[in-house]
């Protein structure tokens, strides 16, 4: 069977990583053959590991212009994927795109209705969907053993970024440039998981500190109060300016309590019966989750498998990130589904301030 021709637009952290995979062989049928251009502390990278055949393109319309490719990974700064995906999507290629989809939600609409229109496999990089925990909850609470959700909450703390991590790159930690902080950086891939595992929420109340650890503008400090239907709700605290920070995951269902915490997830019932797992199968740690979501890309290519996070999953979790930053500027609880147009004007206003 053939390999993919595939290029990577947007050569920074996340574009030098799936180069390396792919180039390592990690993904048999996918092959690298365009990139666009390489700066700043990439470059000693491109010099030692990028092969001198592989050619550098100036923008991602170029490669997806000029370059043979069939398929291409969006790793560019957040506004930027609407306009890269799109273009490729038109272009009648394939498109597995870095999260979050957009910096707001009209964006992530756009992309959807383009890819459908198209007709071309269309993906994103909610890697997190493909770890062992995340199905493992996934598989004990979609079972009914121990009944309904009553309450779940995540605190995130072992985020910690330096001042240097924001200084790294001109876009990061900006209104304008980045469209958000912690939330929409770091933070969706938890979101995801949390409407994955208990649902959409119905309204939230926000409280997002700006620049709290850092002389950033974006939230760098965030506290969430969330409510779902059926009348379970939830707390989702998130920083990056605590070390050392904890990672813990509680969900209360019930007939049990669920506490995922390093790496390990521990049924407790009544009765102190306690149930144990962790994400070691077999012996062995799991497989690079980027490795298992770009061989899932190539399968749903030669349509051998489903997608597992289908570009329009990729709308959920941004949705939950815009109705906490709306909830926050306006101090009040906001529901869901969100008005996009109505969260789009508010954050105008807040580039505009910035």
């Amino acid at each position: 069977m053939k390999k993919i021709r595939t290029g990577i637009i947007g050569m920074g952290g996340m574009g030098c990583q799936y180069a390396s995979l792919i180039l390592s062989g990690a993904v048999p049928y996918l092959e690298l053959t365009a990139v666009t251009r390489i700066g700043g502390n990439r470059k000693e990278w491109a010099e030692k590991e990028l092969p001198e055949w592989i050619p550098v393109f100036q923008s991602g319309k170029e490669l997806i212009e000029q370059a043979e490719v069939e398929a291409v990974i969006i790793a560019t700064p957040h506004y930027d994927h609407e306009r890269d995906a799109i273009l490729g999507l038109r272009s009648g290629l394939h498109v597995l795109c870095e999260k979050p989809l957009g910096a707001h939600v009209l964006q992530a609409e756009r992309m959807i209705r383009e890819a459908e229109k198209q007709g071309s496999v269309f993906a994103v990089m909610l890697q997190q969907r493909a770890s062992f925990l995340y199905q493992k909850l996934r598989e004990i609470i979609q079972s009914g053993e121990y009944g309904h959700l009553r309450r779940v909450n995540w605190i995130v703390m072992d985020w910690y970024r330096s001042d240097s991590y924001y200084q790294s790159a001109a876009w990061r930690a900006a209104w304008p440039t980045e469209g958000g902080g912690v939330l929409l950086n770091q933070g969706t891939h938890n979101l995801d998981m949390i409407q994955g595992l208990c649902g959409m929420p119905e309204r939230v109340m926000a409280f997002c500190r700006e620049g709290r650890w850092h002389d950033i503008e974006v939230e760098d400090d965030a506290t969430v109060y969330m409510e779902f239907p059926g009348g379970a709700n939830g707390i989702f605290i998130a920083s990056t300016g605590d070390r050392p920070g904890i990672n813990r995951l509680e969900i209360d269902l019930d007939r049990a309590q669920i506490i995922c915490e390093d790496g390990k997830i521990c049924v407790r019932e009544p009765g102190d019966g306690t149930r144990c797992y962790s994400k070691v199968i077999e012996g062995k740690e799991q497989e690079n989750l980027y490795k298992i979501m770009l061989q899932n890309f190539v399968a749903a290519i030669q349509g051998k498998e489903e997608l597992i996070a289908p570009g329009r999953e990729g709308v959920n979790s941004l949705m939950m990130i815009n109705a906490m930053y709306l909830s926050s500027w306006r101090k009040q609880m906001v529901e869901l589904p969100l008005d996009g147009e109505e969260y789009f004007r508010e954050l105008k206003k807040k580039i505009k301030i910035n």
